[in-house]
């Protein structure tokens, strides 16, 4: 029994109870999917609200009168003009310009810096970190003292208001408000996710979770609030165009091929992987959306081609259920990115017609 093996979130006995297929996910005991399936999950994020548990997430706490120096250092973004409860996402390179992962950084205040980085990779990251430290600053391993949850979809917004004094609720994506309380529940409330559309992730102690976690089932079930699973937040996060590190992005692959370039800042005195991302100009290849035209599912680890010739390959690919249509990411010869450019995959020996489109395949309304 696989599934029986694997660390057990905060939450566990709650997936079990309410039906959740649990399966292994890097190193823990995660729902993929409950009874009402990936599909009812999926949608409903998309129209209503569905509840995640991302608590198998790692948090790094970085300190120190270098702190802004180091994240600097280390990350390819600029953090040199950071106000305090911004987040910024940023590629985490190595000396070969292949990324080690990517990360949100939060700025708590001046010298404090909580960094959320990718469950497969914590002990990694940690490690990476604390082994390239410069001046004077500190990075503890936080992670065993959080859980999160991620409250996703259009009605997020007035679920958590339900709960919370709506001026706890940060109004900008890509901000978070410390030290506030969602029903005397002491917590970080934060305005991101992974899902492509508006939502709040709550951090907050492991001991706390169970009871944030039927409060807002409780608040949200008169707007159809759902519980939701691993696989429907992989299906988002592909429609939305989210790259998922070990698929988009990995220890070869740069975050300039990833899509990325916005987020690495050439103009900085220095990062680790600099040097390398230079001489790896013109970039050969490029991460790529391609709608599926011909019948058949594309998946990852699948050869693309442009008549008989071998571009690329994919790195995710699934049916979207919002979209209605099959679609992919891939890694292909940067010439043949134009949209509108016809390809071919190869899904277990038959080609499949798809059709070079731009990213993200799905964005939300404002």
């Amino acid at each position: 029994m696989a599934a029986e093996t694997g660390l057990k979130t905060p939450l566990y006995h709650i997936h079990t109870t309410l039906g959740g297929k649990m399966v292994p996910f890097a190193g823990y005991l995660l729902p993929v999917q409950y009874p009402a399936g990936l599909i009812k999950e999926h949608m409903t994020v998309r129209t209503q609200c569905g509840l995640f548990d991302v608590s198998h997430m790692g948090e790094i706490l970085l300190t120190g009168p270098d702190a802004v120096k180091n994240l600097n250092h280390l990350l390819t973004n600029d953090y040199t003009h950071m106000d305090d409860s911004q987040a910024r996402y940023s590629p985490m390179c190595n000396e070969g310009g292949g990324v080690v992962d990517d990360l949100i950084v939060y700025k708590q205040e001046e010298d404090r810096y909580l960094l959320v980085v990718n469950a497969a990779n914590k002990d990694k990251d940690y490690q990476w970190i604390a082994s390239h430290l410069i001046g004077n600053a500190d990075a503890q391993d936080l992670s065993s003292q959080f859980a999160q949850l991620a409250l996703q979809g259009p009605a997020a917004q007035e679920i958590l208001c339900r709960l919370a004094d709506p001026s706890d609720l940060p109004e900008k994506y890509y901000t978070a408000h410390f030290d506030r309380k969602v029903r005397n529940i002491p917590c970080i409330i934060s305005r991101t996710g992974y899902t492509g559309e508006d939502g709040f992730e709550l951090y907050l102690a492991p001991e706390d979770a169970p009871d944030m976690w039927n409060l807002l089932m409780e608040a949200g079930e008169d707007l159809g609030l759902l519980p939701c699973g691993l696989g429907a937040r992989d299906t988002l996060r592909l429609e939305a165009a989210m790259p998922l590190y070990g698929h988009e992005m990995d220890e070869e692959i740069s975050p300039k091929e990833a899509g990325l370039g916005i987020f690495v800042k050439m103009d900085k005195e220095d990062f680790i992987g600099k040097e390398a991302l230079i001489r790896r100009e013109p970039l050969i290849r490029r991460r790529t959306g391609l709608k599926a035209t011909g019948r058949g599912i594309i998946r990852e680890h699948q050869d693309v081609y442009f008549k008989d010739q071998k571009i690329g390959v994919t790195t995710s690919g699934t049916h979207c259920p919002y979209l209605g249509y099959p679609a992919a990411m891939a890694l292909i010869d940067a010439a043949y990115r134009e949209p509108g450019t016809m390809v071919e995959v190869d899904v277990r020996g038959r080609r499949i017609a798809a059709q070079v489109v731009s990213l993200p395949f799905y964005k939300r309304s404002r």
